[in-house]
């Protein structure tokens, strides 16, 4: 009964303008409910209708309507502080009485969107428009969210990642990657070749791992997920012998990297090689990659530089752990 009492004597709808021609991307809403969000790339415009109606014919007084483009970051250990990098408001009703359903056109032009949407562990970054109506008890406000994609250009150099790493008089691999950065749809080609081998290897797996960090010292939080594993070679292997990698990374939930994004947080990946030996020892070791959106064919949008990489030519010690 009390829920009857203070609901909303007001619905609001937002429709934006060609919607149903975008692209669409699936994201968890609230109670764990999946939105269907537009995506839009830096430079769209954004504009459409906002319908509203008065419940039951009622007056309804109001203290001005507005709508707003706004773009934050959520941190979920810091839930209540939203930290906004964009805003843009435009007035659509002056104080009033309304009495009958009302529409109303709105549009931000040549939106600047600096960053790409993100879904995480421990935070989210989101684009949305949102309706306010001012009323003297409560607000009415109505939320719309869309999805940003960026594009990166792809790298002038990309270089290959090669790394002996080993375990003295016993273990003594080479491993080599093609490239150091790829894209979306890309596919990681590799090999792995075995110079000394005194351990008794049971297999060895390789998986990607996405590192999200959100905050700063002394309170930043560390969220690891493995995206996929997967075993590459069952059995003992012998010196000299040469494993192949072949990894389409296509049908795998990836998003670009994103290095200290508006200094909130940053999502690295990072291919994870781990040999398992008779005993379930583990010895690992983990090498960064970069991966980014590349443009689209049928689009003509403005793309920034993909960072360059730092020299991955090393040579390095690992030693065994526990399993992970």
């Amino acid at each position: 009964m009390a829920a009857y009492f203070f609901a909303s004597p007001i619905d609001v709808d937002i429709k934006l303008e060609g919607e149903e021609l975008r692209k669409q991307v699936e994201i968890k809403g609230e109670k764990e409910k999946t939105i269907s969000c537009p995506v839009y790339y830096d430079g769209d415009s954004v504009g459409g209708q906002v319908s509203i109606r008065v419940r039951d014919g009622k007056k309804a007084t109001h203290e001005g309507v507005k709508v707003e483009f706004v773009g934050n970051i959520e941190l979920f250990y810091d839930r209540g502080h939203h930290h906004e990098f964009l805003s843009l408001s435009q007035e659509l009703a002056a104080p009033g009485d309304m009495r009958q359903a009302q529409s109303f056109d709105f549009n931000f032009k040549n939106i600047e969107k600096q960053f790409e949407s993100y879904q995480g562990i421990n935070v989210k970054l989101r684009y949305f428009v949102r309706v306010t109506i001012s009323r003297r008890m409560a607000d009415v406000v109505k939320e719309k969210d869309i999805w940003v994609h960026s594009f990166r250009m792809p790298p002038d150099s990309n270089n290959s990642i090669k790394m002996e790493v080993g375990i003295e008089d016993c273990l003594h691999i080479e491993f080599e990657y093609n490239k150091s950065k790829y894209h979306l749809k890309d596919v990681i080609v590799g090999k792995i070749y075995f110079l000394l081998v005194r351990i008794k290897i049971k297999h060895m797996e390789l998986s990607i791992i996405r590192r999200e960090t959100t905050g700063s010292p002394p309170n930043q939080y560390n969220e690891s997920e493995t995206i996929t594993k997967f075993e590459i070679m069952d059995g003992a292997p012998i010196r000299g012998e040469t494993i192949p990698i072949r990894l389409f990374l296509g049908g795998f939930d990836l998003t670009p990297t994103f290095r200290d994004v508006n200094k909130k947080f940053s999502t690295r990946y990072y291919l994870n090689l781990v040999l398992i030996d008779e005993e379930n020892r583990r010895y690992f070791k983990q090498q960064e990659i970069t991966i980014y959106r590349e443009p689209e064919a049928e689009l003509d949008l403005p793309a920034v530089e993909v960072p360059q990489p730092n020299d991955h030519v090393q040579v390095e010690q690992i030693d065994p752990h526990t399993p992970l």
